[in-house]
């Protein structure tokens, strides 16, 4: 492997780290509409609907099971350039899974390689080569709730240069009520071999998204209406949420209205454009630059407000690697140093009824500034033949600043006063972290590993109550984890592979999310100590020709270990939350598939597969009082695959799958509610917290979807 290679490889699955890849074989002959449709695939991760069609909160060992929308606590790349920017939000809209080659899933604190927020983990998304497309592909997949996704993907190898660019068009009328989408991907990925010893790459990621959104449920109004049907007005049917507002925009008498009324949604626009030029001094030592200007533009009506911004972003890394001999043993070495920073001015407005997500007054003004910069080492080791020992540490210094402007208005008039909250933190994290790799023969791989995660929080964390109204919450601290992984691979032949870890980890402060009681705004705080532990088991088994048996199955055990939870009514009730049930953490999911494909014959190239999902039941509350149900889903798939003798077509892709064959009505998103007490301090059964609205999103009923894909010489 080149120097240069093997640097790339750190953003993959560097040794040491407790690691998937999800190669395209897994996903290439199914719609694949959204990472939800192929994250599955790898043990440890979990996914949760966000706010619109294709943000998914995506969690690995639970990290983001927390949030309310987008995704927290883990780092993504995208062919090695991150896309979560420096406040440490990532959203999955502009992920269209037909853009990929494979998924590189890194489970377990990472902060030492990653940095700040990488306390779950670490994704990196690998676009297809130039090289590997080699022309033109066109496919289209259409189906049920009026889904159609086009998309093309060209590449080419032409000297020096390889480039491969894909773009999408995907819309549809959603299966829940104001759920409608339309969004364009662009993708592109070019490296230039200027010299010998030079490569410049160049990586731009565009999306566009328009949608409708609907409001979030109550476990009531989801056993009662789970698609939120016929809720175009407000009164007369049941399972509706609703929202109330400002009749005049900023204050006195108020409106309710459903989603559909008041046209909630999402407009947003997200671009990214990244360098990077890597130089090799020599055949051992390597010198890479990147450079990434990520821009997020929001105006998000998706409540009782909606948050408009634009949020440009910087990021700046260099490092380099060396391999050589250390007193004669094989050695890696890295180092590097990195900024990051994102400057922002967003503000909060009021929407008013009337439809059209129609805007009142400024509700608030948020200043912010969130800066990174640090240095990271790394040192692989091959101790003998059989022992690998991997060390390595990550320094970070944080920068958070903010001016949260609270604008309130009496009278008729709505005369206006203003509220000002400020903050200036600064926070300095360190994250060490050690692994071994034993290959006890071509067999075993067995691997130990110790290490620690870091996540600041937001600066608009730092100013909602648990109201949902602004005010001072900038108490907050960073979230810490120190975990153990053990575990092996084993791999007897080709047909055959099975994995299993076994982790332990332990949080300070962990930054827990929870929804208020106005929608679309949730409340953060810390849980001073938890446990997180579990098992991690994946299969992948050819165990006769023709035939492929994969599974990937989690188990989670997240418990609070230090948390007293203040509940004001009237006055301040305290409870001790030792011992509960982390909310959001369903403590099982599996997903397993067996599948045929005809290798031989006239019908070669024809295959199917059947596979199940399973999703545990979870608590939504920290007294651990209501819980979400769980889920059994059943998806059926049937392809063919074959080579055309033409001077102008390659191949023809044709497949169609049922999702939910069984049109099982389930939960695919709860956020965390809040628990309630009455005057006396008594805390609210279940059958008061089963009507606490603004959680729940159903899954999708049963649907059919047919793709055909089009290769082209």
């Amino acid at each position: 492997m080149s120097t240069g290679a093997a640097r790339a490889g750190l953003n993959q699955a560097p040794a040491g780290q407790t690691a998937t890849t999800i190669d395209r074989s897994q996903f290439d002959n199914r719609p694949s509409f959204s990472v939800g449709d192929v994250l599955r695939d790898s043990p440890g991760i979990s996914i949760k609907q966000g706010n619109g069609p294709r943000d998914f909160g995506i969690s690995i060992r639970g990290s983001n099971a927390r949030n309310g929308f987008a995704i927290r606590n883990l780092v993504i790349f995208d062919d090695g350039f991150p896309v979560t920017q420096p406040d440490g939000l990532s959203r999955s809209d502009l992920i269209d899974p037909h853009a990929y080659s494979a998924i590189d899933v890194i489970r377990g604190p990472s902060s030492a390689l990653y940095g700040n927020y990488a306390t779950g983990g670490a994704l990196n998304f690998r676009t297809r080569p130039g090289g590997t497309i080699d022309g033109v592909e066109y496919g289209v997949d259409g189906g049920s709730y009026g889904y159609l996704n086009n998309y093309l993907a060209a590449g080419k190898k032409v000297g020096n240069f390889e480039g491969s660019l894909f773009a999408s068009d995907t819309r549809g009328d959603g299966y829940i009520g104001n759920s409608w989408f339309n969004t364009q991907t662009v993708n592109f990925l070019g490296t230039l071999k200027a010299t010998p010893d030079d490569r410049f790459t160049v990586k731009i990621i565009n999306n566009d998204l328009s949608a409708r959104l609907p409001l979030r449920q109550s476990l009531n109004q989801f056993y009662t209406n789970p698609f939120q049907q016929g809720c175009t007005t407000g009164m007369g049917t049941a399972g509706c949420p609703t929202v109330s507002l400002f009749n005049n925009g900023f204050n006195g008498g108020k409106d309710t209205e459903t989603a559909t009324q008041a046209g909630l949604g999402r407009n947003d626009r997200r671009t990214i454009v990244g360098g990077r030029w890597e130089h090799d001094f020599d055949n051992t030592m390597t010198w890479r630059n990147q450079f990434v200007f990520d821009d997020r533009n929001i105006s998000q009506p998706t409540g009782s407000t909606s948050a408009i911004g634009d949020f440009p972003s910087y990021n700046y890394m260099s490092d380099l690697t060396k391999r050589g001999e250390i007193l004669g043993l094989e050695s890696t070495a890295f180092f590097g140093a990195f900024y990051n920073t994102l400057t922002a001015s967003s503000d909060t407005r009021n929407v008013m009824p009337g439809g059209n997500a129609t805007l009142g007054r400024l509700s608030s003004n948020l200043y912010s500034e969130t800066t990174n910069f640090g240095v990271r080492a790394r040192e692989e080791l091959k101790l003998t033949s059989a022992l690998t020992a991997v060390a390595g540490i990550g320094w970070e210094t944080t920068l958070l600043k903010g001016v949260n402007t609270a604008y309130a208005y009496a009278g008729p008039s709505g005369i206006t006063t203003t509220t000002l909250t400020t903050a200036d933190r600064q926070f300095q994290n360190a994250a060490p972290e050690l692994a071994l790799l034993y290959n006890l023969n071509n067999e075993w791989l067995l691997r130990g590993r110790v290490a620690t995660g870091y996540g600041t929080p937001q600066v608009s964390n730092l100013f909602v109550l648990p109201t949902g109204l602004s005010g001072n919450n900038t108490q907050l601290q960073v979230q810490k984890n120190l975990g153990y992984d053990l575990g092996f691979d084993w791999t007897p032949n080709n047909t055959l592979k099975l994995s299993a870890t076994g982790f332990y980890e332990f949080f300070r402060n962990e930054i827990v999310s929870q929804a208020t009681p106005i929608a679309g705004v949730s409340y953060t705080f810390n849980a001073p100590r938890s446990e997180h532990r579990g098992i991690e088991l994946a299969a992948d088994w050819k165990f006769y020709p023709g035939w492929r048996f994969m599974a990937a199955y989690t188990y989670l055990d997240e418990v609070y270990t230090e948390y007293v939870e203040n509940i004001t009514n009237g006055a301040v009730f305290s409870f001790n939350r030792a011992g509960n049930k982390i909310p959001g953490i369903s403590p099982n999911e599996l997903t397993a598939r067996i599948g045929y494909d005809e290798f031989a014959g006239p019908l070669t190239g024809l295959g199917g597969f059947v596979e199940i999902q399973w999703k545990d039941f979870f608590y939504m509350d920290n007294a651990n009082l209501l819980k979400a149900p769980g889920y059994e889903l059943v998806n059926a798939n049937v392809h063919y695959k074959t080579d055309l003798l033409s001077d102008t077509f390659r191949s023809l892709n044709l497949f169609l799958e049922v999702r939910n064959v069984f049109d099982r009505t389930y939960v695919a998103s709860a956020n965390n509610i809040t628990n309630t007490v009455t005057g006396a301090g008594l805390q609210n059964s279940a059958s008061v917290l089963t009507n606490t609205t603004g959680s729940i999103y159903a899954g999708s009923p049963r649907t059919f979807v047919a793709g055909m894909k089009v290769a082209f010489k």
